[in-house]
């Protein structure tokens, strides 16, 4: 079973959005799915 997604709407600064498309791209993910992993990979540094 995939987990629940909602959508939310943010506001980033225009160099971490270029940033973040181009890292996407280079690794065939969608910008959403982009920024969920790096979310994700984060929180888990934070929480150990």
């Amino acid at each position: 079973m995939k987990p629940l997604k909602r959508k939310v709407s943010i506001t980033l600064d225009e160099d971490v959005i270029e940033k973040v498309k181009k890292l996407s791209e280079d690794c065939d993910r969608s910008f959403s799915q982009y920024i969920n992993l790096i979310l994700k990979e984060h929180l888990s540094k934070i929480e150990k």
